[in-house]
């Protein structure tokens, strides 16, 4: 009997998989514990549909956060800061900085966690800092660190 799976079941597989298990495990199983329903014509197709939507959704996530990969390759971040006399800056830039100075400029908007820095900046300088867009999508932030 072909049934479609309404939550994960281990060792048969993933919410909306359609998967063909014995008559007996449906009826006494899977569908009174509401675990799937059985598997006609408009189920699968409404499968087929959420899924094709899915897909849809995703390519079109990508395709944006190329394009902001592009734009963000061109700006340069900015971020006035306070040094010592040695040229140390009091305290660091971090991602949140970077993020905020990134959202008031340029009004693009990133979440700091998407913001890779090996260590936070402590210096004056140019640095190149990479944004995580999207799975295997990677832009890079120009930042430049200048006196007040």
């Amino acid at each position: 009997m072909k049934v479609i799976l309404l939550a994960d079941v281990k060792g048969q597989g993933k919410k909306n998989d359609v998967i063909e298990v014995s008559d007996g495990y449906a009826k006494n199983f899977l569908i009174p514990r509401k675990l799937a329903k059985a598997a006609d014509a408009q189920s699968l197709n409404d499968v087929k549909v959420r899924e094709e939507a899915r897909l849809y959704r995703i390519e079109t996530e990508k395709k944006e956060a190329r394009e902001l990969a592009k734009k963000l390759e061109t700006l340069v971040v900015k971020i006035p800061a306070s040094s010592g006399a040695d040229g140390r800056l009091y305290g660091s830039i971090t991602a949140k900085d970077i993020a905020e100075r990134l959202e008031a400029d340029h009004k693009i908007v990133i979440d700091k966690r998407r913001l890779v820095l090996n260590e936070n900046i402590k210096a004056y300088g140019k640095y190149e800092v990479e944004a995580k867009l999207y799975t295997e999508v990677v832009g890079r932030v120009n930042v430049l660190v200048c006196e007040k």
